[in-house]
């Protein structure tokens, strides 16, 4: 492991690579540059940055022996040239946008093939910045490793960081990385917000849907309180995928609209039900995609004094912390009458086996 890093942007993703990295190697010196010097004050404060940069492009990037450049993917293309010309022989430079296509080509034009190695840790949250980031935030999450030259030394170095931060390192080429992405991240970001939206607009003046909005909606959505700006950036550099399976998720509504409007079903929608239930069955539950896996299940309790309390007594009691736990007003997928999730996948599974034990009904 490289003895100095430097990071330019410093929100969940560089915070975060930053926190694993410290844990793993607690004598690695870290500096980082952020448009928000108050998160690198409070980063510094926790240990984790040795040295805050007061410029993206500081003379003290010399020294480093990798750097990431963890800004919006737009800004981490404008910083490819000066950043690389700031750096000692032998240092690394990659980067942490979820689209690889275009900062992959313009590194290549930049003849950036020693040097240069992209990446894509994926793993995110619906919150942003330094408060959101976490030292286990990439544990069991794909780290995409796109090459622009056949450097080995490169992607050595970057498994090496995934393996540091329990991530599964894949290699992916940089096209075909940002068409599986725009399919199975993108997508899903344009689809979630849209469906906030179309609520949002069709909602009576007693906001009904709003307060029926749970369960499912609820986890569907969760995506849509993601940074705006961000999604607007990684839209625009991955805008050729991203219309394609577009176009396709349109048609494939417009048949479920057609088939709806018929007097005898044709059996599309039942098909569509079926093949999705098989596919989705098929996906690991526990790979982690752009956000971070709720590590959580429903449980039914009795509407009772104390019913809440006595379940956290029972957790805490074992050594088990509780992230979130909530009221369910609106079971509609079969949930349960509370939604509890906790912070690492062992102590959901930890818990579900004690509140087994005590006879709890667990959903889910």
């Amino acid at each position: 492991m490289a003895s100095t890093i430097g990071f330019i942007g410093f929100g969940l993703i560089g915070g975060s690579l930053a926190k694993g990295l410290k844990k793993k190697h607690p004598e690695l010196r870290i500096m980082a540059y952020s448009h928000n010097p108050s998160e690198l004050e409070v980063a510094q404060e926790d240990g984790i940055v040795n040295v805050v940069l007061n410029d993206a492009l500081s003379p003290k990037l010399t020294e480093c022996d990798m750097i990431f450049l963890a800004a919006p993917v737009e800004h981490n293309i404008e910083y490819l040239k000066p950043v690389s010309e700031l750096m000692k022989e032998g240092a690394i430079l990659t980067d942490v946008s979820s689209t690889k296509t275009e900062i992959c080509e313009r590194a290549k034009e930049l003849g950036l093939g020693d040097r240069f190695i992209g990446g894509h840790p994926m793993a995110g949250s619906e919150q942003s910045g330094y408060k959101a980031a976490t030292d286990y935030l990439f544990s069991n999450a794909y780290y995409i490793i796109s090459p622009i030259s056949e450097n080995q030394r490169l992607i050595d170095a970057l498994k090496t960081v995934a393996a540091d931060l329990q991530a599964i390192s894949i290699v992916v080429d940089p096209v075909k990385h940002d068409k599986s992405i725009a399919a199975v991240s993108h997508l899903p970001h344009i689809v979630a917000s849209s469906l906030v939206n179309i609520v949002k607009e069709s909602d009576d003046k007693n906001h009904t849907m709003k307060t029926l909005a749970a369960g499912g909606f609820r986890d569907i959505t969760r995506i849509a309180s993601s940074s705006p700006e961000m999604w607007e950036q990684i839209c625009d550099t991955n805008a050729k995928p991203l219309v394609e399976i577009l176009d396709r998720y349109i048609a494939m509504l417009q048949g479920i609209s057609t088939s709806l409007k018929k007097d005898t079903s044709d059996k599309t929608i039942l098909h569509m039900f079926e093949s999705s239930r098989e596919y989705r069955n098929s996906i690991d539950a526990k790979n982690k995609g752009a956000l971070t896996p709720d590590y959580g299940f429903s449980i039914d309790i009795a509407d009772e004094v104390g019913a809440i309390s006595t379940i956290s007594v029972i957790l805490a009691s074992k050594g088990i912390s509780i992230k979130n736990i909530g009221i369910n007003n609106a079971r509609d997928h079969g949930e349960g009458a509370l939604r509890i999730s906790f912070y690492q996948e062992d102590a959901e599974e930890r818990a579900r086996e004690i509140l087994t034990h005590y006879q709890y009904d667990i959903r889910g």
